[in-house]
């Protein structure tokens, strides 16, 4: 007997995972499960009221608020959090809102045993993966280490309630991005792979439905469900070309994270449609739509998210030197990394051009 199934290598490393409207309320027995006692919390200075709420449910089990987590976790930001961490003998690290955050817990995981307690209030996956980034010099540098990958993530819908309707849709779409690649990347599996279609799946439904009411709670479960599936994609398997691209933008340009990930990813699926066929029909399929790359650009347009990288912030006259950078030390992709394709994909990002059929 023959099978159509490749050879593959399935190394299933999850976090325990708490999900469910109200699931706020399990912090302390996690905390304890963790064997800790003093949690250092994490947030953004705009998320502070979120962490705050955090240390009064945690109460004497709050060593302290370090709100200073920023986009792109800046190499100074990371020693400054650690430094505080010690000096507060924190022997845990609760990280509340989305990719920043998580990111610096991550980035005192590094130098120090903290285990890490993610509460995701977007929908970006980084909860999910033991994958790191660092920005110094102007430069982002991204690695994996099971080391900083979260012990334990809380799931609670109702904590996304107030995520605005902006954030809500370039953040789902980054989760979809994260999958999409899943599903072409160099070491996919077919475990990952039903993980990655069923994730974009639950975005795709989900996402118009929390414009349309932000306060429906079954639409909110059905996006942080879709985003947990997504982030054990990106946690489990290899990136390929939009996840580069973005990372060359977000580091070197500063440009948003998830808004970076909404508009180049329908040009990155474009370029790959024709190298990973397989893959594309069941985005396409997830998407409800006959082609992926035009099915997630009208999505975008769909939620009202951003299409081009001019309206971002990006200027033209990068375009050049971004395409030089990407292309260098290039991550695997299923079809050829090619300088002047890859500038023509980001001039057409840059635009918001649709994908050509």
């Amino acid at each position: 007997m023959t099978s159509s199934l490749r050879e593959f290598v399935f190394n299933g490393q999850i976090p325990r995972v708490v999900f469910g409207a109200g699931s706020l309320q399990h912090l302390v027995r996690e905390i304890d499960l963790l064997g800790a006692q003093r949690a250092l919390i994490l947030c953004t200075p705009g998320q502070r009221a979120d962490a705050e709420r955090v240390a009064n449910i945690i109460g004497a089990r709050c060593a302290g608020i370090f709100d200073g987590a920023v986009m792109h976790v800046p190499i100074e930001t990371a020693r400054e959090a650690r430094e505080v961490a010690q000096q507060l003998n924190a022997d845990c690290a609760i990280a509340i809102g989305g990719g920043s955050t998580t990111g610096l817990g991550k980035a005192i995981v590094l130098e120090s045993s903290l285990p890490i307690l993610a509460i995701p209030t977007t929908y970006a996956g980084s909860e999910m993966t033991p994958i790191y980034g660092i920005t110094e010099a102007g430069l982002k540098k991204t690695g994996r280490d099971f080391r900083v990958l979260p012990k334990t993530v809380i799931y609670d819908p109702e904590l996304t309630i107030s995520l605005p309707k902006s954030l809500s849709v370039t953040s789902g779409i980054n989760a979809i991005a994260h999958a999409a690649e899943g599903l072409y990347a160099q070491d996919a599996n077919p475990i990952m792979s039903l993980f990655a279609e069923e994730g974009i799946r639950a975005l795709a439904q989900g996402l118009p439905k929390v414009i349309a009411n932000p306060a429906d709670i079954d639409a909110r479960s059905d996006c942080l469900y879709g985003a947990w599936l997504c982030g054990a994609v990106l946690g489990s398997v290899g990136m390929a070309l939009h996840h580069k691209l973005c990372h060359t933008l977000g580091g070197s340009y500063n440009l948003p994270h998830a808004e970076t990930h909404t508009i180049v990813l329908p040009h990155a699926l474009a370029y790959n449609t024709s190298a990973a066929p397989d893959a594309m029909r069941r985005i396409a399929k997830a998407l409800g739509t006959p082609d992926a790359a035009q099915g997630m650009y009208d999505l975008a347009t769909l939620l009202g998210a951003p299409t081009a990288l001019a309206d971002i912030g990006m200027a033209v006259g990068e375009l050049d030197r971004c395409a030089d950078i990407a292309t260098q030390n290039a991550y695997w992709n299923p079809r050829p990394i090619e300088k002047t394709a890859i500038r023509a994909l980001l001039e057409n990002a840059y635009y918001g051009k649709r994908p050509a059929a």
